[in-house]
């Protein structure tokens, strides 16, 4: 289930979330991305131009760093992703369309969620691995903490609020495999 997830976080222990404005920022990017050992990016659709800016950030850097879409949040959008192959895709949320595509796309997803409820909802389907988000405002590392209780198999990718003074101490925690933010390339 979920498309071999696992195999991208667990190789990816810290995933950049990256919004991208213009052309000119894309080699810039992936210098600063390179330069620290890291291999993948979450570039988010929360620009006008986040679709030009993944298909050109594939054409350049595809080899050598995976490139994962963020804030996906449609079934036109996970659609679009298949069309351009990309290596994996991030939700920030969860629809009872958006379940079917998701698991027939091929490519590697984690959807996201924040309340207990959410995570019994995914566990149901058969899912194990989760975007935590926005950790910051659902409670951090003491909400996890609990949910690693209740929900021993399920692990999680938190997001929001993840920053270099804090994201060790989230990483230390046994049902977070990996964390996400936009600290990395500041």
């Amino acid at each position: 289930m979920q498309n071999n997830i696992l195999d991208i976080l667990e190789r990816n222990p810290i995933i950049p979330v990256v919004s991208i404005h213009e052309e000119s920022e894309i080699d810039k990017v992936y210098s600063a991305l390179s330069a620290k050992g890291i291999t993948c990016i979450e570039i988010t659709l929360r620009t006008p131009y986040a679709w030009e800016a993944i298909a050109e950030f594939k054409k350049r850097y595809g080899k050598s760093m995976d490139v994962g879409v963020g804030t996906v949040i449609s079934v036109q959008q996970i659609n679009k992703c298949v069309d351009m192959g990309v290596a994996f895709m991030v939700s920030p949320g969860l629809t009872s369309t958006m379940v079917q595509n998701l698991e027939h796309s091929g490519i590697p997803f984690i959807p996201g969620v924040a309340t207990p409820s959410e995570i019994i909802r995914g566990m149901e389907i058969g899912w194990r691995y989760f975007k935590f988000f926005p950790a910051n405002l659902y409670g951090g590392i003491e909400a996890l903490k609990s949910y690693g209780s209740v929900f021993y198999e399920v692990k999680f990718c938190p997001t929001g609020g993840i920053n270099e003074s804090n994201h060790q101490e989230y990483l230390s925690l046994d049902n977070v495999i990996s964390v996400g933010g936009s600290w990395v390339i500041k």
